[in-house]
């Protein structure tokens, strides 16, 4: 017989009664029912019920031990008295009667539970991750996760993708985010840093000549973290050689929605060749937002121009200093109270912004200052362009168009979720194309890149020489899925004379576009295909898929937020020996001013 089992914890059944086994694992729960002692053993398969008396030795042994103790049990197979089957076990119909035990590993009292699923504080469940990590949910996150990127790799193969390894260690580049720093031993005073993406190598195997790459790559930015975003990360990492924007899309929708409709748990899924494709300027329009939630029916619209000469000089005032106004809907709230449209004005308020002006319609009569001095007649000629019956709402953003925008967008997710509009039970795909190529940046008083300083520009060079920077689009996409963007990408531009001159259009000149981008731009003075790529978060696809609001409910080893790992200690301090190894002297930060030092000073 085996050291420690014939079979794991979910592979009995009503076949094997009768037989002597051994199985292994942690001491899950313990039931006592006055000399007859019941125990849920659990290991990575599943659970199997172990019963035990005062006629076995195993009895006082597993009395004595504390959940989460692991044990070897030896005993027999017997089928479950009539009306005890558990028909949610696999194991359900059988137990195991423990003939002896032998204890593995002894558990002190445990830092939070395991058995059910009760909310306990992030910290103390990062700090004990190893045992967070044996609770159901998080068990079954992490091998979604596994399962997801063996489908993801199986069906990428299929696609006709090779997977390379890239570098970890590489050069800083000036563009992105912030960087992880590595300080060199052999090199003093120089650094490597940590791969925000495998971007140029991934360009660079194409120039190499490999036609389809993918690589379930590493990455990381030493950035602020949210619930979807962690300083290191998986990507879905590809690219494609003589490709069109079309190619694109054609090889990574059946990737996407096949994963997806593989671990829906029967959530439908906009199927390939279906993902709708929205320019970017229509979805700020529509939807607030270049990340829409297409689950939300609500769709913004724009509505200056009712109010150029209004009774309502707030916004009369707004537009004609060069202010928007965006209307976002609210059907059907006829019965909600006046409450209910002053607690959106006190979210907007809350959020950072002036406030979320609304008009209520009960029956057709219009109620809230806009519309008092608006005019009901103007406001039938509103509600008319609009679409919008007798009993709906009407929210407004109005601001600058960055700030109007922003909130439209927000307001349409706050009103789709308080009067639950959302549609649950689907995963809805989309594009967001045509991302402008440059924009004003208003603090600098220039045009800069708006995203990807390295997209082909549609036109390309003729577009740069000939129109104004800010109409011109790059073939430059998004794939959004539910709200969440899953990953940005881009049509490359492979010709050194473009990037030259896009890079001038942004203030810089060819020396430094030489200097900062050496490895690449040299690379495409000798030979480069057009390629373009993308790189779905794989951690994301996790997480929308096992319907997580937190992406560190679907890492193994995550950090906190504030990209500190309780469990292993890190960021932590090294010996001076370390340091004077890689030629690094620490400076402490500045101390803050104290009261008195402040008042001096002044």
């Amino acid at each position: 017989m085996h050291a420690y089992r014939t079979h794991n914890c979910a592979g009995l059944d009503a076949g094997n009664v009768g037989e002597t086994v051994r199985l292994s694992g942690w001491v899950h729960r313990k039931r006592d029912h006055g000399g007859v002692l019941f125990v849920d053993l659990r290991d990575h398969y599943g659970i199997t019920q172990i019963v035990t008396d005062a006629d076995s030795p195993a009895l006082e042994v597993l009395e004595g031990l504390r959940v989460e103790s692991v044990v070897t049990i030896d005993g027999t197979v017997k089928a479950r008295a009539e009306g005890t089957a558990n028909p949610n076990l696999p194991t359900g119909a059988i137990e195991v009667y423990a003939r002896s035990v032998t204890v593995q590993s002894r558990a002190d009292e445990l830092p939070l539970p395991v058995a059910g699923e009760q909310d306990y504080p992030e910290e103390i469940r990062l700090k004990y991750r190893f045992v967070d990590l044996r609770r159901d949910s998080m068990h079954r996150n992490i091998m979604l996760r596994s399962q997801v990127i063996a489908s993801l790799r199986r069906r990428m193969i299929e696609q006709g993708f090779n997977e390379f390894q890239t570098p970890i260690l590489g050069a800083s580049s000036p563009e992105g985010a912030r960087d992880y720093l590595v300080p060199s031993r052999l090199h003093p005073g120089t650094f490597y840093a940590l791969p925000q993406a495998p971007q140029m190598f991934k360009q660079l195997l194409m120039v190499a000549g490999f036609d389809r790459y993918f690589q379930i790559a590493p990455c990381f930015r030493d950035e602020d973290l949210r619930a979807d975003r962690s300083p290191e990360f998986y990507q879905l990492d590809f690219e494609m050689s003589f490709v069109t924007q079309d190619d694109v899309f054609n090889a990574i929708e059946p990737v996407l929605a096949g994963v997806f409709a593989e671990f829906a748990n029967g959530k439908t899924v906009t199927a390939a060749g279906d993902f709708p494709r929205i320019p970017y300027r229509e979805s700020m329009l529509k939807y607030g937002s270049d990340k829409p939630d297409l689950r939300n029916p609500l769709i913004i619209t724009d509505v200056s121009h009712h109010f150029g000469q209004s009774g309502f000089g707030l916004f009369e005032k707004i537009v004609g200093s060069g202010g928007i106004v965006r209307a976002i809907p609210a059907p059907a709230t006829a019965e909600k109270s006046r409450k209910f449209f002053d607690d959106m004005n006190d979210w907007a308020r809350r959020e950072g912004f002036a406030g979320l002006g609304y008009v209520t319609r009960k029956g057709g009569e219009f109620g809230g200052p806009i519309a008092k001095n608006h005019g009901p007649e103007n406001m039938e000629k509103l509600y008319a362009e609009l679409g919008l019956g007798a009993d709906d709402g009407l929210f407004f953003a109005a601001g600058m168009e960055k700030d109007a925008v922003k909130l439209a967008g927000a307001a349409r997710t706050r009103v789709g979720e308080e009067l639950g509009l959302i549609e649950q039970g689907c995963f809805k795909f989309c594009w967001i194309v045509d991302f402008p190529m440059f924009e004003y940046d208003e603090e600098q008083k220039k045009v800069d890149f708006s995203h990807n300083p390295f997209s082909m520009p549609q036109g390309e060079l003729e577009a740069l020489e000939t129109q104004d920077p800010l109409s011109i689009l790059a073939w430059q996409y998004d794939i959004v899925c539910n709200g969440y963007e899953l990953s940005s990408g881009a049509i490359r531009n492979h010709r050194p004379e473009i990037m030259y001159k896009a890079f001038e259009i942004a203030g810089y000149s060819q020396a430094e576009v030489d200097e900062n981008f050496s490895g690449m731009i040299e690379a495409f003075k000798l030979g480069a295909p057009p390629h373009g790529g993308s790189a779905p978060g794989i951690d994301r696809i996790v997480m929308l898929l096992a319907d997580e609001p937190n992406i560190r409910e679907v890492i193994a080893f995550p950090l906190n937020q504030r990209a500190q790992d309780l469990m292993m200690g890190a960021p932590s301090p090294v010996s001076a020996r370390q340091l004077r190894d890689v030629h690094v002297r620490l400076v402490d930060p500045p101390k803050p001013a104290s009261a008195e030092t402040a008042t001096a000073e002044n």
